[in-house]
């Protein structure tokens, strides 16, 4: 990394240039430097509106980047170590999809694991590829779905030779880590491409006592969600490429689906953060471990509570943890994870990440503090003094294996019907259900419905999950598809 190029931010700075020469917009947006819009000026402040802007020479254009925006995407490239950085301003999920819409043609073959985020299963509804699931084992205690475990990719591999991609997680939402290096040789042996999904590793790039990142193990691509650990705004991300990948092709794939009015609101914090990063990220990262260890043990401390860190790591399946993470197994106390996240937030005015049947997770990133981690540790012990009841009866797995049957194209776009919940056991599921977050289908259009998978949305809706991916807002009904 050029520390000294890094000082840059080519974005930003055109955009300042901009401010300063004043020009009379004749152009869209509407607002006009916010002045057709007091109310949104007065939300959003003039600073902000002032740079909602559109695409013009002097600020380049992001579907066909040649001057600004390229530069800063090769600083992006610098810093995290990839020979191409794409911005994309339709969050990880559109990196995420770009990926895959990349590397797969219709009825072509990419190994994956099950415990996806839905834009992966998405993906592979509109390009047709063919999902081989690699279902991962579960922790035994606390019920959450590990990484993918090499010898279980080792058999999906030979089973299915002509595959053209692995897909993994770095990390999962609770922090679980793959041995990626070991992927990477083991696909690129089978002359398979890498693919990897850094929603929540951007922080992996930035200092050395992280697990490791996908481009440092030699992944072909990966998607980092910039505004989640790497602090630039909401909906802006990036997409890294390695020397493996055709950069040319790969653009014409994002610009398929890509906006072309690319906000100059989120490029310029893509700018902006991976300047910061590139500049303070070691140390930032080096804090942010400290608290979520120092957090760690203070929750650990109540008692009832477990915040799980390295020592769930069993070398394959739980190669590594990202101990950034502030994942807390809840069940023990009598309370599913989603019951202690409306508490926090209704009780305490505490807004964690999330909370699923039985744990919850607190994001700790480079914005955090002490005083608010001492103020999370009190209204957990607060919580688990006035709240805390038997457990008897509580489902505990977060993950079920599902039985596939169908791709998610053809099951999507099948001849369906909707019915009750209780009506669809052993039908074939025709959308997606979950909760949000995570956002990992608990069901996928082509999978069977079974008695524990009804069982198991039950209880998340009774809970107070949020629930999503179905046509019935509801989730009382179900699509399948049709048995004719």
């Amino acid at each position: 990394m050029d520390l000294e190029k890094q000082k840059h931010a080519p974005v930003y700075e055109a955009l300042q240039r901009l401010r300063r020469q004043r020009v009379v917009p004749f152009d869209v947006p509407g607002h006009k430097r916010g002045r057709g819009n007091p109310e949104l000026v007065q939300l959003l402040g003039e600073q902000c509106v002032g740079i909602d802007v559109n695409s013009m020479k002097p600020l380049d254009n992001l579907c066909h980047p040649v001057s600004v925006i390229l530069d800063a995407e090769n600083l992006a490239a610098d810093a995290f170590g990839a020979a191409h950085a794409f911005f994309m301003v339709g969050g990880t999920t559109s990196a995420v999809q770009s990926m895959i819409l990349s590397a797969c043609k219709a009825g072509e073959k990419i190994i994956v694991p099950r415990n996806v985020h839905k834009s992966v299963i998405n993906a592979m509804v509109l390009c047709g590829a063919v999902p081989v699931y690699v279902n991962p084992d579960v922790q035994p205690r606390i019920g959450i779905a590990l990484g993918m475990e090499l010898s279980q990719l080792e058999q999906a591999i030979h089973a299915n030779p002509d595959a053209v991609a692995v897909f993994v997680n770095n990390p999962t939402y609770y922090g679980i880590c793959s041995d990626l290096r070991a992927i990477v040789n083991l696909a690129h042996a089978h002359n398979m491409l890498v693919l990897v999904d850094e929603a929540h590793g951007t922080h992996f790039y930035f200092n050395d006592t992280l697990p490791v990142s996908g481009m440092a193990a030699g992944a072909d691509m990966a998607a980092v969600s910039m505004h989640k650990s790497g602090g630039s705004l909401t909906q802006s991300s990036l997409l890294l490429l390695n020397s493996s990948v055709n950069e040319g092709y790969v653009k014409q794939i994002i610009n398929l689906t890509q906006t072309t009015s690319a906000s100059y609101l989120l490029m310029s914090s893509l700018d902006i953060s991976r300047r910061n990063l590139a500049q303070r990220g070691e140390v930032s990262f080096a804090k942010v471990m400290s608290m979520a260890e120092y957090a760690r043990e203070e929750i650990n401390a109540i008692g009832g509570y477990y915040a799980y860190g390295r020592e769930i790591c069993n070398g394959t399946s739980a190669f590594d943890y990202d101990v950034t993470k502030l994942s807390v197994y809840t069940r023990d106390i009598g309370l599913a994870g989603i019951e202690v996240y409306d508490l926090l937030r209704d009780e305490y005015d505490i807004q964690i990440e999330f909370g699923d049947i039985g744990n919850i997770l607190a994001y700790i990133s480079i914005g955090d503090r002490i005083q608010d981690i001492e103020r999370l540790v009190g209204a957990l012990a607060d919580i688990k003094r006035l709240y805390a009841k038997d457990n008897t009866g509580m489902l505990s797995l977060e993950y079920i294996p599902p039985k596939v049957v169908a791709t998610p194209q053809k099951a999507f776009y099948a001849k369906k019907e909707m019915l009750p919940l209780e009506d669809t056991h052993g039908r074939i599921c025709a959308e997606f259900v979950m909760c949000y977050p995570p956002g990992i289908p608990i069901l996928a259009p082509g999978e069977i419905i079974t008695k524990d998978i009804l069982a198991y949305i039950r209880y998340a809706k009774e809970k107070g999950c949020s629930m999503q991916g179905t046509e019935d807002p509801d989730v009382n009904k179900l699509n399948v598809l049709t048995e004719d």
